[in-house]
């Protein structure tokens, strides 16, 4: 088997900070994250911006101008860190019209698919839209989902996989990505209600690390409609990451597919391998300038 040490390893689902989020650290944080992935041999973060992080309007529900601030901090840091950090561009599909403007914008700058948060339900007519603004552009949607939604919750419209496969129903030339399987909940439910949905595939992403989760995943889904990533905590994206190899799959080709090739294909992306990386002995950057939050 091929060193993993030496293959491409794509974050399919990662977050950064920047001066507008509320916090005095952000730099550090978005430092430390670079840190901790060019330990664990991320050669490829794909990652989002949440407008402004709960601090000017709501996380899940962000305003229009919070939307644009947070997608230009993640076009700066493309800009500064080259091919190691590739940008989802956030948009809030209860604002149409400016969502499908900042797809526009942020796609003629770079970026390699949509990322939706929790502001409308997955199946809801208002992201017919987005999706059909995606298959313009060959882009991916990654849609933040619950693992079974139960009841309701303040500041947000949550979904759960039954509900993002009646939208990826509706747009089968479209590739969604159910976000973070290991995020909590009853993830059976998430993998019986999309497996036969099949232009809908599953990071890996999330705090949770069940005994038995990645082996149902690879039997619900097969290895080809997983991808890797780590969302905000790397820490449990690194445990899912080395038990790759105990999961039952079939080959060293498999976890190949969920390291990066799966991810590869999907954003279309043609990753650096880790062992180009260290050749060019990179330092990870401060991923911005240390400028006071507001």
């Amino acid at each position: 088997m091929t060193s993993p040490a030496a293959e491409p390893l794509i974050d399919a689902h990662a977050h950064f900070l920047h001066a507008a989020c509320g916090r005095a650290d952000w730099a550090d944080v978005n430092a430390a994250r670079l840190r901790a992935g060019a330990r664990i041999g991320i050669t490829c973060h794909v990652a989002s911006v949440l407008g402004t992080y709960g601090f000017s309007s709501p996380t899940y529900l962000p305003s229009p101008a919070d939307v644009v601030t947070g997608n230009d901090a993640m076009l700066a840091l493309c800009k500064s860190e080259g091919d190691l950090v590739r940008m989802l561009v956030t948009v809030n599909p209860n604002f149409t019209k400016h969502a499908l403007g900042e797809i526009d914008r942020c796609v003629a700058r770079g970026a390699v698919g949509i990322k939706l948060l929790a502001s409308r339900r997955a199946d809801d007519p208002l992201l017919d839209p987005i999706a059909a603004r995606a298959a313009k552009h060959r882009l991916p949607i990654l849609h933040h989902v619950w693992q079974h939604r139960r009841r309701e919750w303040p500041n947000q419209e949550i979904s759960d996989g039954a509900d993002l496969a009646r939208l990826a129903q509706r747009h089968p030339t479209v590739t969604f990505i159910l976000s973070h399987i290991g995020g909590g909940g009853d993830y059976q439910h998430t993998f019986a209600a999309i497996r036969d949905v099949k232009n809908v595939v599953a990071d890996l992403s999330g705090s949770g690390i069940d005994r038995g989760m990645l082996d149902e995943a690879v039997g619900a889904l097969s290895s080809q409609r997983l991808l890797w990533g780590s969302d905000l905590t790397m820490e449990t994206g690194l445990a899912k990451l080395r038990a790759l190899e105990n999961t039952g799959l079939s080959s060293a080709e498999d976890i190949q597919d969920i390291r990066w090739r799966n991810a590869a294909r999907v954003f279309g992306l043609t990753p650096p391998t880790a062992a180009k990386r260290r050749a060019e002995n990179r330092p990870a950057r401060s991923a911005g300038p240390r400028t006071r939050s507001r």
